[in-house]
């Protein structure tokens, strides 16, 4: 066993894992990466499938980013955001409100918004991102008279973060039970999980769930209901959470097209206010770029009436929400900010919260929450040069060819009797595994089913980590429709092998 590997095995803690697993064998000991490769203290190279646990986004080693940062350190690594301004930090807050208000979406109904977003809080992870929105978007609720003792409503398999409010927010039993006594209380409704909804009749078929299901979006009228019964108490939500278009840690769970503006128009129909936890599906990563979009639609509709249609354009949006036309009241970003270099994150708000938090000083109406190292110069600067490739043409045309080059492959898997579904939405791919697709079995958590998958991936030179039973395919940007075509063949592959 290597000596790092030794020295990882006596001290250190890794997040989410079994120790006792760990310590069995000798793990993977990365000590460089370029573009989509990884490389091991043994010389041995893998794909970066799962981009660093969704954080990298134009690949590893990048030379733009590397640079910002390298100008950057020479100037100062960081100094406090409390009493003090920065450089890069307000250029990014300026670039981030202006990609946060201009959705880039064309032939569109007008969108769902009660104001722009204005005002941006730096933090430094998801997690936080969301605890800053759900601590905001509580206090607004008490200061405006909304309610007294504010409630929150997420979605059933809803994963936030790991704080103790933002586990509050989430329902997911395995992350949530064991921390029960020490959180408040929320409220959750019916995933649009189409592949395991109650509601759709729809037997198994060879495609995305979304494409055959058979129901009344009844998961809609659940949300419906469920602001009814809360306003019929009372005490009307101050907020619903929602990550937009995809449930990353449910299991890669995506929302068929219109839910989300659906439920937006139910948010403010009910004049609550909407977080849009776009941690995961931001910059980028699920929005489908026009001319997959264009495609897909194109195929679909010659295939079923031999008659083209007319497909308008979508753009290339940074944020999931715009896809649909939503602008939620609440914007957490994190992940891939900085291109997946260093920890950063934001909360965009209105200027309506902003407002609401102004005062003399002696009415304490301060928004009291801070962080060490909030507005990070050297974060700051990652960012400021992320956002930049990501507005290139080179970086849309690199992301539109991935995401053809995702859609072309994947459907090979259909062939394997422990594919159940396929799920992709932009550059994010799940792929639930079942005992036979016949049945939707799920294999038994126990079974280990999807981390035996990866661990044969990972022989095989690929890297990704699954979600109980579901396989995450989600590569840095800048990977190529080869390398695609790699980690869906090594995919295969190990399915085959492993069950």
């Amino acid at each position: 066993m290597h000596r790092l590997a030794q020295l990882d095995h006596r001290y250190l803690w890794h997040p989410f894992t079994q120790m006792r697993d760990w310590l069995k064998r000798e793990p993977i000991t990365i000590v460089r990466g370029q573009g989509a490769v990884l490389q091991d203290v043994h010389g041995r190279s893998y794909l970066d499938a799962n981009s660093s646990i969704w954080t990298n986004l134009h690949g590893h080693n990048h030379p733009k980013i590397n640079a910002a940062i390298q100008r950057q350190l020479k100037k100062i690594a960081h100094s406090s955001a409390l009493g003090l301004a920065n450089e890069p930090a307000a250029l990014l807050a300026e670039k981030l409100v202006d990609a946060a208000n201009n959705p880039a979406v064309t032939n569109r109904p007008r969108a769902i918004a009660d104001g722009k977003l204005a005002k941006v809080f730096f933090s430094d992870d998801g997690s936080t991102a969301m605890e800053v929105a759900l601590k905001l978007a509580y206090e607004y609720a008490r200061r405006t008279g909304r309610s007294k003792h504010p409630r929150f409503l997420s979605l059933q398999g809803a994963y936030h973060g790991d704080t103790v409010g933002a586990v509050s927010l989430g329902h997911v039993d395995l992350f949530r039970n064991a921390y029960a006594g020490l959180l408040f209380k929320t409220d959750k409704v019916i995933s649009p999980y189409c592949y395991r909804c109650p509601f759709n009749r729809a037997k198994p078929q060879r495609a995305d769930a979304r494409e055959y299901r058979k129901c009344n979006n009844e998961c809609l009228g659940k949300v419906e209901e469920s602001f009814a019964r809360q306003k019929r108490k009372g005490n009307p939500y101050a907020a619903m959470i929602v990550e937009p278009l995809i449930q990353g840690a449910a299991g890669m769970i995506p929302q068929p097209e219109g839910w989300l503006r659906r439920v937006a128009e139910i948010v403010r129909g009910s004049r609550a206010q909407l977080i849009g936890d776009e941690v995961l599906t931001g910059f980028g990563r699920a929005t489908v770029a026009a001319d997959v979009r264009r495609r897909t639609a194109l195929r679909k509709v010659i295939e079923n009436t031999g008659v083209p249609p007319h497909v308008g354009g979508y753009g290339n949006a940074l944020f999931a929400c715009h896809q649909e036309a939503v602008q939620p009241d609440f914007l957490a970003l994190a992940k891939g900010m900085t291109g997946g270099y260093l920890p950063m994150a934001a909360t965009l708000t209105t200027q309506a919260v902003f407002d609401a938090f102004l005062g003399d000083y002696s009415e304490f109406k301060t928004f009291f929450h801070g962080h060490s190292y909030t507005a990070n110069q050297l974060g700051s600067a990652a960012s400021l040069a992320s956002l930049e490739l990501l507005q290139s043409r080179a970086s849309i045309d690199a992301r539109q060819k991935l995401q053809l080059a995702m859609r072309e492959a994947l459907p090979d898997l259909w062939a394997l009797r422990q594919v159940g579904d396929i799920r992709q939405v932009g550059l994010i791919a799940g792929i639930e595994l079942v005992t036979d697709w016949r049945t939707r079995e799920p294999f038994d958590l126990r079974q280990r089913a999807g981390i035996r998958v990866c661990e044969a991936m990972a022989r095989r030179g690929v890297l990704t980590r699954p979600i109980g039973n579901v396989i995450v395919l989600m590569p840095p940007y800048c990977t190529t429709p080869s390398q695609a075509q790699q980690i869906v063949e090594t995919l295969s592959t190990s399915i085959k092998e492993t069950l």
